[in-house]
């Protein structure tokens, strides 16, 4: 995405407004006559909040990133990481002079007054190194800086931002002198940048920019590269990075962004699946971080608030180690209404203080917080570092539903009503949590609100959730959580076939009693499925559908029968058959990004003619399309996928083969579907 649109020089400071929590009542709406169901799932653990978890950008066209004021508020909204020098300007900023050649600088923005402002805000730092006007040596020469002569400790820096953006694919954005723009060569000096830095400090975490899986350029191959960005980069600079780094900007309408945090799950599936095929050996060891998130519409207003709180959770949740907004403060843009609250079109959650050209308008005070805030608050008091996220959903496509469980046996809850018009009425389930008969402590945030209204209210199973609003409960447990075992390790999963795994994890540590057994359980969304328990620490389970994605859990029961927290979460998927009476080889070419040419190949592997065939599979996710196509007749209904023979290829010989094309079209991440089967039979993939 083109910065300069959203990346407005700041005018001078003015004074910091006072910003008291009034306001915070919400307004009378009418609740849905039919409860929300809400599903909270303690047996199905995810991943762990780590110390990074909620960051967010500082840019040196900020006056205000050192002062006092900016940093309290920051660490009051709980912020934990923060990224410097700011997007695009990092791939013109040369910090030594503390220049950015073309574009303004702001006194009082220099990179130690912007340590001095993360350590006041608590939060450790991630440096953007120049990659676009830069060298290695300039790059080696910062950390040394940073970490040899100041002693700042600063361990995560990436090479770059948004480097796909220089040009290569068409779009160029991206400062990037290097007469070669592809993502070979970008991927040999980001190998030559970790090297030169790692050589001075090894100890430092080095990144490397990825595109998000269904977004521009995702999947486009340009040039000589050998294939997309992402596979390029990662199958060259793998072996020498720590982790990778992606920005997601979902655009459209407020209700086209706040439906696209369901493309979170697949979109970090895609991202590990990349990260295991392409980097190397020994790739789980490289991190996912979200460094630039924001929406098209309503970024200071209610839906701001209610995406990142969505999407900070969903990404957490799939272990990305920080997910950061863009931006603190940017610059008033187009002002519009968005639920009947004024929307500056500022890209900062904290106000600049400046007008309009003709200064028709003007935001509020100098750091006055906006909604986004406000959601990052309300993070803060929902997932905290250590928390471990398990499942929650809900019946309700407007009603999104998080879960976290504290090391102190409570349980939070995060509500978010998506619907702008309507109050909804939820009934809250939990499995694997008794929570005890007191109020819980609620947190709100309401459309409109100039803070979190917090108090003891109602009970753990029942809320009305205010229309357009932000929820948490706090609940503790009933009856007491101590000398239960520790949870299992993480599991690992080997030998998969198209119908089995073996799934193997470390042992879980006793607390007051013996471990007696294993229990090992599969999520199927919010709900568990016990698939099987074993007193050892492995276990293989059979009848799997090939071609599916499963992810497990594994559950320590001692012989006083208290139950562990559950493990961390393994995903893998089912392969298909490795022979049988038919093969199938489905093929992707010309991908322009949202669509494709498809073709899929027929072979028939048995000893009579085929007279006559059907061939189905289903899409893993609801915004994959079969288009036009040819050489057979192709329906598509909801997921699922048939395709008929012609009169002139219904028979495929003994050893024969047809093929038939289509237009395919995706609006979300590609996940391709791996099992496909011909006149209802399972076939061989090849």
């Amino acid at each position: 995405m083109q910065k300069q649109t959203r990346r407005a020089s700041l005018v001078a400071s003015v004074l910091l407004a006072a910003t008291a929590l009034s306001g915070i009542n919400p307004p009378t709406a009418s609740a849905a006559p039919d409860p929300v169901t809400v599903t909270v799932n303690a047996r199905a653990g995810l991943a762990t909040v780590p110390d990074t978890a909620l960051g967010v950008n500082h840019a040196i066209w900020d006056a205000n990133l050192g002062t006092t004021a900016t940093s309290d508020l920051l660490r009051e909204a709980g912020v934990r990481m923060m990224r410097y020098p700011g997007g695009s300007y990092a791939d013109i900023y040369h910090w030594k002079d503390h220049t950015a050649p073309g574009g303004y600088v702001a006194p009082g923005t220099d990179f130690d007054t912007f340590m001095a402002a993360a350590r006041r805000a608590g939060a450790q730092p991630m440096i953007i190194a120049n990659y676009g006007t830069g060298t290695p040596a300039e790059a080696a020469d910062w950390v040394r800086y940073a970490n040899v002569t100041k002693g700042y400790g600063t361990r995560y820096w990436a090479v770059g931002n948004e480097n796909y953006g220089n040009g290569h694919y068409g779009s160029a954005w991206e400062a990037d002198n290097h007469p070669d723009k592809s993502a070979t060569q970008y991927a040999r000096l980001v190998v030559e940048y970790a090297d030169a830095m790692k050589a001075v400090d090894p100890s430092v975490k080095v990144g490397a920019v990825l595109t998000m899986p269904g977004n521009w350029p995702d999947g486009i191959t340009a040039g000589s590269d050998p294939g997309p960005w992402n596979q390029t980069v990662l199958s060259i600079a793998g072996p020498r990075i720590d982790f990778v780094d992606v920005h997601w900007y979902p655009g459209g309408t407020a209700a086209e962004s706040l439906t696209r945090t369901s493309h979170v799950p697949d979109a970090t599936y895609l991202l590990r699946q990349q990260i295991s095929r392409y980097a190397g050996p020994n790739a789980d060891r490289i991190g996912i971080s979200f460094t630039e998130l924001n929406v098209g519409t309503g970024q200071n207003t209610q839906p701001g608030a209610l995406f990142l709180a969505d999407a900070y959770s969903a990404l957490l949740e799939a272990g990305v180690f920080t997910v950061q907004w863009w931006n603190v403060h940017n610059g008033i843009g187009t002002v519009t209404q968005v639920a009947g609250q004024t929307d500056y079109g500022d890209f900062g959650m904290l106000s600049s203080g400046t007008c309009t050209e003709d200064g028709s308008v003007c935001e509020p005070p100098l750091n006055t917080p906006f909604a986004p805030y406000h959601g990052l608050t309300m993070m803060s008091l929902f997932a905290q570092a250590g928390d471990q996220f398990i499942r929650a959903g809900t019946d309700e496509p407007l009603v999104s539903a998080h879960a976290v469980r504290r090391s102190n046996g409570d349980l939070a809850v995060l509500l978010l009503n998506k619907d702008p018009d309507n109050a909804h009425e939820v009934a809250i389930d939990y499995a694997g949590f008794t929570p005890s008969s007191a109020a819980p402590t609620v947190s709100t945030l309401t459309n409109g609100a100039t803070g979190i209204a917090t108090g003891q209210s109602g009970s753990a199973t029942s809320r009305t959730l205010p229309a357009y609003s932000l929820t948490t409960l706090v609940l503790r447990p009933a009856g007491t959580t101590t000398g239960r075992p520790a949870a299992p390790g993480q599991p690992t999963v080997g030998d998969v076939t198209d119908r089995a795994a073996t799934i193997t994890w470390p042992a879980a540590t006793p607390g007051d009693s013996p471990i007696a057994k294993y229990e090992v359980y599969r999520q199927n969304g919010a709900v568990s499925e016990q698939i099987g328990e074993t007193a050892t620490t492995s276990f293989t389970v059979n009848n799997l559908v090939p071609g599916s994605r499963y992810t497990v859990n594994v559950l320590a029961r001692d012989t006083a029968g208290r139950v562990s927290w559950a493990s961390p979460p393994r995903t893998f998927a089912t392969g298909s058959a490795t022979e049988g009476a038919c093969t199938v080889r489905f093929t992707t070419n010309n991908d322009w990004g949202n669509g494709y040419i498809g073709g899929v190949e027929i072979v028939n592997n048995g000893a009579s003619p085929i007279n006559g065939w059907t061939l189905t599979w289903t899409w893993p996710t609801g915004w994959q399309k079969v288009g036009s196509g040819w050489s057979a007749t192709w329906e598509q209904t909801g997921t699922a996928v048939r395709v008929t023979s012609t009169n002139d290829n219904r028979q495929i010989a003994a050893g024969g083969s047809v093929s038939a094309g289509f237009v395919g079209a995706y609006s979300g991440p590609n996940v391709l579907p791996t099992a496909f089967r011909l006149n209802g039979t399972v076939c061989a993939t090849g």
